[in-house]
């Protein structure tokens, strides 16, 4: 009727139906609360998913997504397979047999084993003598220089007075500053020193570390702590070069901080800052660069990094624990270099290891800051545990002294002269190789340098030949070299030690790829393919080629798992 005031009917049943819910029980109210809820959750959800889907496209582009998405589900379908019951069996048995083999080789079988405490102590001098026997087991000679970095040697002299340095604070602890005063002095000195070499603006800081590998986690966990009081990101992500050192994933994996590798095309293996760009986002919390990264002794594009650094408003890290006591020198020696350190505004961290070029006693590195404030984000501080309140600057608690003591006494005898010295004489040795493989007719024409190495280490990969096989031609001539793979490629970084023979090395490169010619035309005459026959793999080419070759790389994992272990074997 004209005027009634009678609802429509579906608003009318609409009611009825809430009445007769409301009357079993249900409350209304909270039925179209927890419906909204729902909505809500699955409207943030969906939007979460969106907004990671478009960083991707936008980061990877489309056919880099698909790659990665084909490369994740090759991945896990490999896994599969690696898991069914006759597959895990026989990978079990092999990994087994690598394994046993290996354990020849670290622990010897006729060697006196001590597995518990001695019921009285030992003499003196049974003492030295255990030592002085477990000193000469049969390794590898560094001190022959056949050892590719590992072993960052100053000469006799400077190991003698680290020695003597150590000894005077074997129970100094910087945790308590009070008790050893000039531990602490030593410590802020040092810190000081690497500051100044690497141009640190006025305000900068630092703290001392037990090596690269803390060095660069307390920088990750500074940009993360940063970025959530800052930012309040949850979710952070940093950006790193492919040839980073694998510290950074290390954080990323103990901080929960998710990695974007990009890739160091050729020829100049530097990071593809354009691709860095694409991938930034809200949660981004560090940019990363090499000064120069370990795999191929190239520094990356680190003025770029920090151009879009500073347009970003991001956190730059260079890390320059390899590079050290190096790059500084380069344009003093009278070398090529490029800007990397603090001069460039976008950097706000770098990592330098005293222990390397710095000649200082393994144990030793330091994380530099542009600002106190950026170092106080990996400060840890608790005010309310029962046994007082506790503050220490980075992961440990204790730490030795006495590696400072040592630290503290290399860099003030080899001084900025010292330095300068050690520059010429490595920097100069690595051209020189570099200038004998572009030049030797054996070795220029299998051998190609990557990109353009300007420090201490050589990388170069093989045109025809297998470059494992050549390492391991190396190692049955002494040499311990590193192999590298994404290319497969190997190694030298040059130490003081390896100045003084490194026409040996170069000597032995070219022997040996003359013999790994001849091999492979043998093969070709006989027919065979390769490593047809009785010949077989080397430690370096069985492990490489197969770890090169698995889509999942679990076996590899269990390899050094298992290796890990074996070192704790007594």
């Amino acid at each position: 009727m004209p005027g009634s005031s009678r609802m429509p009917v579906s608003l009318r049943d609409g009611f009825n139906t809430v009445r007769r819910r409301s009357r079993a029980g249900g409350n209304p109210l909270e039925m179209v609360n927890l419906d909204l809820i729902r909505n809500i959750v699955f409207f943030l959800f969906l939007l979460r998913w969106t907004r990671r889907a478009l960083w991707k496209l936008r980061g990877r582009g489309l056919f880099g997504t698909l790659a990665e998405l084909y490369a994740d589900v090759r991945r896990v379908l490999y896994g599969w397979f690696l898991r069914m019951p006759g597959v895990r069996s026989q990978v079990r048995k092999q990994v087994d047999e690598a394994l046993a083999k290996l354990q020849t080789k670290l622990v010897p079988a006729n060697a006196t084993r001590y597995l518990t405490l001695p019921k009285e102590g030992w003499a003196e001098d049974a003492v030295r003598k255990e030592l002085e026997a477990l000193a000469s087991m049969d390794h590898t000679r560094w001190e022959d220089g056949y050892v590719s970095g590992a072993v960052y040697h100053g000469e006799d002299e400077l190991l003698k007075l680290q020695t003597e340095a150590y000894g005077k604070f074997t129970v100094a602890n910087p945790i308590h500053p009070d008790v050893f005063p000039g531990v602490r002095k030593m410590e802020a000195e040092v810190v000081a020193m690497v500051l100044s070499l690497f141009n640190a603006p006025p305000g900068a800081a630092g703290v001392s570390t037990s090596g690269g590998t803390e060095s660069i986690l307390m920088a990750c966990l500074g940009a993360r702590q940063k970025a959530y009081v800052e930012r309040g990101v949850t979710e952070p992500e940093m950006i790193l070069p492919e040839t980073a050192h694998t510290a950074f994933r290390k954080a990323g994996e103990y901080f929960k901080i998710k990695i974007h590798v990009v890739a160091c095309p050729a020829p100049n293996y530097q990071v593809d800052i354009r691709r860095v760009a694409r991938l930034v986002n809200r949660n981004t919390i560090l940019l990363v660069g090499s000064a120069p990264n370990f795999p191929h002794g190239i520094i990356d594009d680190i003025a770029g990094l920090s151009k879009l650094a500073l347009k970003k408003r991001l956190p730059l890290h260079v890390d320059c624990c390899l590079g050290s006591f190096l790059v500084p020198f380069l344009d003093k020696a009278g070398f090529e270099t490029v800007p990397f350190d603090f001069r460039l505004k976008g950097v706000t961290s770098i990592s330098c290891d005293t222990h390397k070029y710095g000649f200082a006693p393994k144990g030793n590195s330091t994380v530099l800051y542009r600002t106190q404030a950026l170092r106080a984000y990996q400060y840890f501080v608790d005010p309310a545990w029962s046994g007082g309140v506790y503050a220490s600057p980075g992961l440990p608690g204790s730490r030795p002294g006495a590696l400072i003591a040592a630290c503290w006494a290399s860099l003030v005898t080899v001084g900025e002269a010292g330095y300068l010295a050690s520059c010429t004489q490595i920097v100069g040795t690595t051209k020189k190789l570099l200038d004998h493989i572009h030049t030797s007719p054996s070795l220029s024409t299998e051998l190609q340098v990557l990109g353009n190495p300007l420090v201490s280490v050589v990388a170069f990969r093989a045109r025809s030949l297998n470059v494992y096989d050549i390492a391991d031609g190396m190692s049955a001539k002494g040499w311990h070299l590193n192999a590298l793979q994404d290319p497969p490629a190997i190694h030298v970084a040059v130490t003081l030690p390896i100045t003084k023979v490194w026409e040996r090395l170069a000597a032995d490169l070219e022997a040996v790829v003359e013999a790994e010619r001849e091999k492979e035309r043998v093969r070709v005459v006989e027919g065979k393919t390769a490593r047809g026959g009785q010949d077989k793999a080397g430690d370096a080419a069985a492990l490489y080629g197969v770890a090169g070759s698995l889509p999942n790389k679990s076996v590899v994992v269990d390899l050094a798992r298992g290796f890990l272990d074996l070192l704790y074997k007594a």
